[in-house]
């Protein structure tokens, strides 16, 4: 039986599925914003929730879309394309 993220092509990832992405989306965004609210806290809280958010959001897309995605798919495709029973 194959392995639900395994491509159908040997030695070939493909792109991730809707539900690959939003667990690597996840994974990038919630550890990003933690630092972020943790580093930036005592600075944050004297801006309003919108004003807080752009702050945040101006830093962390760029963060996880050139930083943090292009690993995410990296370490994937190494995943699915090993060679199978290796651990």
């Amino acid at each position: 039986m194959n392995h639900p993220l395994h491509s159908s092509v040997p030695g070939r990832s493909g792109p991730p599925n809707k539900h690959q992405q939003a667990l690597m989306i996840w994974l990038a965004v919630f550890p990003t914003l933690t630092i972020l609210n943790l580093t930036l806290g005592g600075w944050l809280h004297t801006l309003t929730p919108v004003e807080r958010t752009f702050v945040l959001v101006t830093i962390a897309v760029p963060i996880v879309v050139y930083g943090l995605m292009p690993q995410l798919l990296r370490i994937r495709g190494l995943l699915l394309t090993r060679p199978a029973g290796t651990s």
